[in-house]
């Protein structure tokens, strides 16, 4: 085939890798054409080769069949790519597809009728344009590009070694990520797994571990507030590093100074984590849920269920359940399996102050705007505050500083200028070995911490921290263990007992061995809290608990 004859096979090949292959543009709903070998690409282009092989040349009709695939391909994977921009979180059918009618709602409110069909028409037309351009280059393909590599000794070398490549990233194969693209035919795949699993009540009841049976009766709180704080990428890195522990030696210091001087005591362990470096929610519902979510699967048949959790006991027995989620700023569907009383996000929380970094409202801030905006009055029932913090997360660049005046905290202007300029010019070193940025937010950490625990407050509280999990391994290092530290704050003697019998020790600095995993916590809590459980008869560390108290309450959610 003579060389301009190429022009018009190749740009097919190219475009529909492209169209197979792109990627977000720069953080935003667009998207630009990746030059990575897509591999739903390669299986279409082999499905073509072996077509003309067995029949001379493709079948009209199954060109039609690959073109209407292909379309179906694009848009899962933009909305595979879009989704995490845009909800922080890859795409969820049985949550989304809910929201969809919703989301038409809103955006057709301002609209005339006619201007609602009109955009209706584009969007049908556009879909209908995909599809055609995109039968268009599969034609290409089948008349002209693939009849010519099967008679060509080098177009079929190259597409072993494309068959090769991809069989690599498959494979795991360090390095051939960058030059494969991320396939969206298993997130089609997980989805139906996850829908069909969702919608039938048995098989979701029988995908998920027995949940934990909430019979505490909670009466050893006697009604005390609790404070259950997910500190952001908290792990045992802050404990385990010969450098941590010189870092922050002065401000775990001061943090304990103050739990001793403001009449609390403090008890501390390690736990396993469900996750490492990111996907936070494991562990946050791991810990409310009682069950191990090491499976991102089993996390989101989870949410398609009813089962019970922390908040559910806690209501039961007078509390009101608050959500705080600063780092949120869009909408959350799934927080409807949570139920909690109150939710609070971040644009509810109206920060006026400088922005450091990506995650740019303040934990100090945070934790003083929640209390100003739900003040505690003589006739406030108990409540349970479950608040995961941001300002310690990836990628651990500009630290707020501490402010003193808490009261300032809230105003326009929380910092000192000088504050300001040095905190937001501060520049990342090394990105290959981030300890230092990251010790610097767990130092921040420990600072606000200690000075909340100094504020007056109305009433008083038991204050639980949980790291959710390790910090990235640019951080850690290789093969560093899952264990996340757990700090229990009280000035309840009776509890800090119930916590030193299950394993807990004296102190911020918790030891091994680790007393399980980030679920079998949700147990602990459940027996340190109930009146019926003695001390002599609590669990001590149980590996695994009990199966007698086990419960299994699984149905789809309404």
């Amino acid at each position: 085939m003579p060389f301009g004859k190429w022009l018009a096979p190749i740009a097919a090949l190219l475009l529909l890798n492209a169209a197979l292959g792109f990627e977000n543009w720069s953080g935003t709903p667009a998207v630009w054409p990746g030059l990575r070998l897509a591999p739903e690409f390669l299986a279409l282009w082999l499905v073509l080769l072996v077509a003309i092989r067995a029949f001379g040349a493709v079948p009209k009709g199954l060109v039609t069949s690959l073109a209407i695939v292909c379309t179906f391909l694009v848009i899962g994977r933009y909305l595979a790519v879009t989704a995490p921009i845009l909800f922080g979180r890859e795409i969820n059918l049985y949550w989304d597809v809910p929201q969809v009618p919703r989301f038409l709602a809103v955006i057709g409110q301002p609209l005339a009728w006619w201007q609602q069909f009109l955009v209706a028409s584009g969007v049908v037309l556009v879909l209908w344009g995909l599809y055609r351009l995109l039968r268009a280059l599969v034609g290409i393909l089948a008349r002209r590009a693939a009849p010519a590599a099967l008679r060509s000794i080098p177009a079929l070398a190259a597409t072993a070694g494309a068959v090769a490549l991809v069989t690599a990233y498959a494979a795991g194969v360090p390095g051939t990520w960058e030059r494969v693209s991320k396939p969206v035919t298993p997130t089609y795949a997980r989805q139906a797994e996850l829908l069909f699993t969702a919608l039938l009540p048995d098989r979701l009841a029988s995908a998920l571990p027995p949940s934990p049976p909430f019979d505490s009766d909670l009466a050893l709180l006697k009604g005390l507030d609790v404070k259950l704080l997910v500190l952001e990428s908290y792990g045992a890195i802050a404990f385990d590093h010969p450098e941590s522990r010189r870092r922050l030696a002065a401000t775990r210091d001061a943090l304990a100074r103050t739990i001793a001087t403001t009449g609390r005591q403090v008890v501390s362990a390690f736990f396993r984590s469900p996750t490492f470096g990111g996907a936070s929610d494991l562990a946050h519902l791991s810990l409310l849920s009682g069950i191990d979510l090491s499976d991102p699967l089993r996390h989101d048949l989870l949410l398609a269920s009813d089962r019970p959790t922390l908040l559910s006991l806690f209501e039961r027995h007078g509390y009101q359940t608050y959500g705080f989620y600063p780092a949120l700023s869009w909408d959350w569907p799934e927080r409807a399996f949570y139920g909690f009383d109150e939710f609070l996000d971040g644009p509810a929380l109206g920060y006026r102050g400088p922005e450091f970094g990506p995650w740019f409202i303040p934990d100090q801030y945070s934790m003083a705007r929640f209390d100003e905006l739900q003040p505690i009055q003589p006739d406030t029932p108990p409540r349970l505050l479950f608040f995961p913090t941001i300002t310690s997360h990836f990628p651990f660049r500009q630290v707020p500083p501490y402010q003193p005046d808490w009261s300032r905290v809230l105003s326009a202007r929380p910092f000192d200028d000088e504050d300001v300029e040095r905190g937001l010019a501060y520049q990342v070193g090394d990105w290959m070995n981030l300890l230092p940025e990251y010790l610097r937010t767990i130092d921040y950490t420990y600072a606000w911490l200690a000075g909340y625990l100094e504020q007056p407050s109305p009433r008083d509280y038991l204050m639980i921290l949980v790291g959710d999990h390790q910090p990235a391994s640019s951080v850690t290092g290789p093969d560093a263990p899952w264990d996340v530290p757990v700090h229990v704050i009280t000035s309840r003697p009776e509890l800090v007992e119930r916590f030193r019998a299950l394993g807990f020790q004296p102190g911020l600095e918790p030891r091994r061995p680790v007393l399980g995993g980030m679920h079998e916590l949700t147990w602990l809590l459940a027996d340190a809290f109930d009146s019926q459980r003695s001390l002599g008869s609590l669990p001590g560390a149980p590996a695994n608990p009990a199966p007698a108290r086990q419960v299994s309450v699984g149905t789809l959610s309404p």
